[in-house]
């Protein structure tokens, strides 16, 4: 009877162990498959245009220059230049916080801004390559004269950082929803045109030390989002600055 009683515990712990395992198991793959959808969770997303008019006055002009893009109206009291990645989760916060007052000051003809989309976290997506791709995107949809409305759909459907982008597939989508038109534009998309360009300039803001800052611990040089007036970095994060540029 011993024997019996000694083979049927150990029977149960034999039981026991396995479905532990394979509970383990279960939650392991589990969250493996939570993980890897959670990461491409942009994958096959259309993203949202928001709105497709844009509520710049008729008389703002949209200029591609090279790899920036100038907005405002001619004779603007005041200009900017802000720098950003649309990747960047900063560049979001900003964008979130100052873009109806920016807006505002273009429409009121006190502010022209430069944008400079800049590849700096061309490696932070996963696949890598999302900021280049964007921002190729964004000067394409600023040849169209739709490069704040696609630059904003962007910036409100923001990709995490370390996560999936989207790919140039969806940026052409969402060029068509915003009212793109031209087929040049897919074709750029596609072909990654402005990419050496923007590359360029990149190495160029890099290396330029007046757009480099002090982050503390020993640490200095370029981040995203960098915003210059006069030549000269503007603490953005003091809730007046836009007010002390434009008057």
């Amino acid at each position: 009877m011993a024997q019996a009683r000694g083979a049927s515990s150990d029977r149960r712990k034999w039981i026991i162990g396995i479905a532990a395992v394979v509970v383990v198991a279960a939650l392991v793959i589990g969250g493996v498959i939570w993980t890897i959808a959670d990461r491409n969770k942009t994958e096959g997303q259309i993203i949202d245009p928001g709105r497709t008019t844009s509520s710049l006055a008729g008389d703002v002009t949209q200029k591609r220059d090279g790899v920036v893009v100038t907005v405002g109206k001619p004779g603007a009291k005041a200009s900017i230049d802000v720098y950003a990645d649309f990747l960047c989760p900063i560049c979001g916060q900003f964008e979130k916080t100052y873009k109806s007052q920016i807006e505002q000051a273009i429409n009121d003809g006190k502010l022209q801004v430069r944008y400079h989309m800049v590849p700096l976290l061309n490696d932070r997506s996963d696949p890598p390559g999302y900021s280049l791709d964007s921002a190729n995107a964004a000067l394409a949809a600023a040849d169209a004269g739709k490069f704040l409305q696609f630059h904003d759909a962007l910036f409100a459907n923001q990709p995490e950082e370390g996560k999936r982008g989207y790919d140039k597939a969806q940026l052409i989508k969402l060029g068509q929803d915003v009212g793109i038109t031209d087929p040049a534009f897919a074709r750029t998309v596609d072909a990654g045109t402005y990419d050496q360009q923007l590359n360029a300039a990149f190495q160029q803001i890099e290396n330029d030390p007046k757009l480099a800052q002090d982050f503390g611990n020993g640490q200095s040089g370029f981040g995203t989002p960098t915003v210059t007036a006069n030549g000269a970095i503007v603490s953005w994060q003091d809730r007046g600055w836009l007010t002390k540029i434009t008057g």
